[in-house]
């Protein structure tokens, strides 16, 4: 099976996932009680992305984020203070803050882990001015990675040519749902709805938005998360059963695997399982991405750019997947999608009603 849809497999090549459960904790130097896993770092566009851990009782305060930024809670609760942003977030809440949001403070109410990818830099004021104290950027990420030995995902196809360089990380820190059922994040359980906290579309339980389903692709299914009319990023959780075939990612692509195995050029013939983040230079070109094993597999996904399908290298354009596409497919399945409350801000955020089953 592995010869089918990995035929360029190279052991000793630096492309693939971060296996996010073989990584250490990072104490943040910026912020008490804040630990990471880096995962990668541009210095061309400021994007960062990271797993992060607050301790419990955690509490940070005045924070600007200087690029928009979204996540998903694994596990564990926390809470934000903030009028436009406020709410008790639990396992399975995935949320957006646009650019330039001030969020005045936050508290974890247990150990709390979250995947985030940041589009810019994000401020710490000064608690009793809007003076800039910190600011965590995806150059500290980089030197945080150098610094503890963490070899951190490639940006481009070019940097997934070179060879793995040889390091030691430290001891393994598994995440908090390694071991556990992870498709609870994201499948609907009756009696787990979240309170009527969430009364603004920035913050979504993805346990109550309804799987839609592709009439061309039957065992690939989604939950459409958030769309952006000025960036064409895309967010989602992918159900994806099936095999997708031959595509390239025309934009790049990040992912974090939930549930299941997952197998594509450049991985183990056993696939990438839970906990594993990887992310898809733009240009990259798969012949078929596909489920190992009979468990669902179920991931996150932002994708920030269209998606190219044929029949194999060299045959004709078969199809295009752009943020058009999901918008139409949203529309088509009325998946309700509503603009953020952050004037300026294009993105469109599912939107379910607290209460409402997702089936």
């Amino acid at each position: 099976m592995s010869a089918g849809y990995n035929p360029e497999f190279d052991p000793t090549g630096i492309e693939g996932g971060a296996d996010t459960n073989a990584m250490p904790w990072i104490q943040l130097p910026h912020a008490s009680g804040l630990s990471i896993k880096p995962l990668r770092a541009s210095r061309e566009s400021g994007m960062f992305s990271l797993i992060v851990r607050l301790e419990k009782d955690a509490r940070l305060e005045n924070l600007v984020y200087l690029g928009a930024m979204d996540m998903m809670l694994l596990s564990g609760s926390m809470s934000y203070d903030d009028s436009p942003l406020s709410g008790n977030l639990e396992p399975g809440i995935w949320g957006y803050i646009p650019a330039n949001a001030r969020v005045r403070g936050l508290t974890s109410h247990e150990p709390t882990e979250f995947l985030a990818n940041f589009y810019g830099p994000v401020a710490f004021l000064e608690a009793d001015s809007n003076a800039v104290a910190k600011i965590l950027t995806a150059f500290d990420i980089e030197r945080i990675a150098r610094d503890n030995e963490i070899v951190l995902v490639p940006n481009t196809l070019a940097e997934c040519m070179q060879p793995r360089p040889v390091t030691n990380p430290g001891k393994a820190e598994p995440l908090a749902i390694a071991g556990t059922d992870s498709s609870t994040l994201v499948e609907h359980v009756k009696g787990s709805i979240a309170e009527a906290t969430l009364q603004h579309p920035h913050f979504v339980d993805t346990r109550v938005v309804p799987w839609i389903v592709n009439p061309g692709l039957p065992d690939i299914a989604l939950k459409i998360l958030r769309v952006s009319e000025e960036t064409g990023v895309t967010s989602l959780i992918v159900r994806h059963n099936g095999v997708a075939g031959p595509h390239y990612h025309l934009g790049a692509a990040d992912f974090l695997i939930l549930s299941g195995h997952i197998g594509y050029r450049a991985g183990p013939p056993e696939g990438y399982g839970p906990g594993v983040w990887f992310f898809e230079p733009a240009g990259a070109r798969h012949e078929a991405t596909q489920r190992i094993g009979e468990e669902d597999l179920i991931y996150t996904a932002n994708v920030y750019g269209p998606v190219q399908f044929d029949e194999g290298r060299g045959t004709p354009i078969a199809a295009i997947q752009s943020w058009m596409q999901y918008k139409e497919l949203a529309d088509a399945s009325d998946m309700k999608l509503v603009r953020n409350t952050f004037e300026g801000d294009t993105s469109l955020l599912a939107w379910t009603p607290v209460g409402t089953s997702a089936g």
